[in-house]
């Protein structure tokens, strides 16, 4: 056997048994601070740097064999993401328990009702229903009782669906294999926002991805290639240009895309004005140059949000007047608290360095690869369509993850171009000699440094997001027992179950807001709910849990200690009796003065 195809397969062999030996000994029952970071055994770090020196070996061969570094990208995948979905005896997250919540109401009342309003706007996943609803058919497809079986392999299944269609994007624009999966795994371990959980955020990225990918290989425009129909004024690594299509293939193309961008309409708000922007960007070319299909989509998008989708849409119409210009508080993330304790602390510095570093290899290759920039340009303003969207809304302090998510696959592939150096570049030539001795180095240790990084910016906050079975349970006996219209407080959602019954119930989670009110609120917590309360006889419970304590310590919400001092201050008042206390939380009920 050839030394070459040996060491091609022995890692991955290698780094699969390290990592299966090393699941037995993730103790993520027994997180602290540091959340799951500190609980992954060594053969687990070791596992990865194994697979990802497997990696840089498997591009040797890519021309040849493109499925080896294709396989060991899976495997990356799988290695990063799969351990919390195989270990875990909860839901991981508390919003995909919130979403699992949605597809149970679905299933119980077997009808939408976009124009009620209910508590916490949850009518909003009325208005914008279709990934609930597939999932709902999907619990009844497989005669399961919720889609809590499965949805913590939705970071898994997610991630594998989108490799095809990022390799198609990247094909459309690099023959290089090398350039190709350099770029599938450099957006795997970049992809630290968290939105590849059960969400409809999740699935509309991909359809999102899935109708740009259709654009890029059939909507190019005759003779708009230029002279980029010629090799000589291509990057080596450059595929050639997409042949064109005349107008009727394209309004074809559009009919058939109608469908995809209507399911993302239906899925999502967000991604619609994202698909939008980055039609607009890419008509700014002359190769991409469609209005039509640009026309449609914001047609079906506009149509969507004036019909299904008018509540919410005029309530953010109305919001624009505070939040057009304020760049300020647009990128906030949150709510503007100020993370703690070592894990998120770790945690928010890592996504920092995820993003410049991603952010600088993309703008070494703008630079020094300007051929390839020249053919992949409608690539390149795909990824910064997302950017001017900071000056006009916050979209609930996430619009910082979300154009970072959008502008992703983009920047990962030139991320991507300044590692992997240039076939067939003159030997003679100091420049190309010297760039394929620096990418020889440049590339193994970015990558190392890349997966390394993941870990905190995945795993830093982990602790809020493993929920123990027996705070779950405490926290669906009271919502199953309460009355309807009963109203629920909490100091955060962000705990198992938070919206179970949502539609017969009003929440309230008092610390979901900015710092200086909860500042207020925590001097005198009763003072400052009282008045706020229902006095016409509905209960009235407080749910505190762990995971409460541990998010709004994390997340800054509340100053150290600060939970501890609510819920103690809780205790004492006359105005709430102690319901059920466990060794994960306990539930307090208000009790109204009596009238005089």
């Amino acid at each position: 056997m050839r030394p070459q195809i040996l060491f091609t397969w022995l890692p991955l062999v290698s780094a699969t048994a390290l990592w299966v030996y090393s699941l037995p000994g993730i103790d993520f029952r027994h997180m602290d601070d540091w959340g799951l970071m500190d609980r992954l055994p060594a053969a687990f770090y070791l596992s990865l740097a194994v697979l990802t020196g497997g990696f840089v070996v498997s591009l040797r061969r890519a021309g040849t064999a493109p499925w080896w570094p294709g396989l060991y990208s899976v495997a990356l995948l799988f290695a990063l993401k799969a351990p919390t979905s195989i270990l875990y005896d909860a839901v991981r997250y508390p919003w995909a328990s919130k979403h699992d919540a949605v597809v149970n109401h679905l299933l119980a009342n077997q009808e939408l009702r976009p124009g009620v309003p209910l508590s916490g706007n949850m009518a909003a996943y009325d208005q914008w229903p279709g990934f609930f609803t597939l999932n709902a058919g999907l619990v009844r497809a497989f005669g399961v009782d919720t889609a809590a079986s499965y949805l913590n392999w939705a970071p898994l299944f997610y991630g594998v669906v989108l490799i095809p269609v990022l390799v198609l994007i990247y094909r459309t624009f690099a023959e290089d294999w090398r350039l190709v999966w350099t770029g599938v795994w450099i957006f795997e371990v970049a992809n630290w926002v968290g939105q590849d959980y059960f969400s409809p955020q999740g699935m509309a990225l991909i359809l999102d991805l899935a109708v740009l990918a259709v654009v890029f290989r059939h909507f190019v425009r005759p003779g708009a290639a230029g002279e980029l129909r010629s090799r000589a004024n291509l990057d080596p690594a450059a595929a050639s240009v997409p042949p064109p299509t005349t107008g009727r293939q394209r309004a074809v193309c559009v009919a058939i895309l109608a469908p995809l961008i209507a399911a993302i309409n239906f899925t999502h708000q967000l991604t619609p004005v994202m698909l939008c922007v980055a039609l607009f960007a890419l008509n700014l070319t002359r190769r991409y140059r469609n209005p039509g299909l640009l026309a449609v989509t914001a047609v079906i998008m506009l149509i969507w949000d004036v019909t299904m989708g008018r509540p919410l849409f005029v309530e953010t119409l109305s919001s624009l007047k505070e939040s057009v210009g304020n760049l300020l508080n647009n990128s906030r993330a949150g709510y503007a608290g100020e993370l703690t304790g070592p894990g998120p602390v770790l945690q928010g510095r890592a996504d920092i360095v995820m993003v410049l570093v991603v952010a600088v290899l993309a703008a070494i290759a703008v630079v020094l690869r300007r051929k390839l920039v020249r053919s992949a340009l409608p690539l390149l303003l795909v990824s910064v369509a997302p950017v001017p969207l900071f000056a006009v809304n916050d979209y609930g302090g996430e619009m910082l993850f979300r154009v970072y998510l959008f502008g992703l696959p983009g920047a990962a592939f030139f991320a991507a171009a300044a590692l992997v150096p240039a076939a067939g570049q003159g030997g003679g030539r100091i420049g190309p000699v010297v760039r394929r001795r620096v990418s020889a180095v440049a590339l193994p240790v970015v990558l190392v440094l890349l997966v390394a990084g993941f870990i905190p910016a995945y795993y830093g906050k982990e602790r809020m997001y493993y929920t123990p079975p027996a705070e779950t349970a405490m926290v669906t006996r009271l919502l199953d027992s309460a009355p309807k219209g009963s109203m629920i407080l909490a100091v955060t959602g962000s705990f198992p179950q938070a919206l179970h019954r949502y539609d017969q119930l009003e929440h309230w989670y008092v610390a979901e807001q900015e710092e200086p009110q909860n500042a207020i609120m925590l001097r005198d917590p009763v003072g400052y709910l009282e008045p706020q309360l229902p006095h016409d006889g509905r209960p009235v419970y407080f749910v505190l849990t762990r995971t409460q304590d541990v998010y709004t310590a994390g997340e800054g919400l509340l100053p150290p200690g600060g939970f501890a001092e609510l819920r103690s201050k809780l205790e004492a008042s006359p105005r709430f009796r102690l319901l059920e206390r466990g060794p994960y939380g306990e539930v307090l009920q208000y009790v109204p003065p009596r009238p005089d």
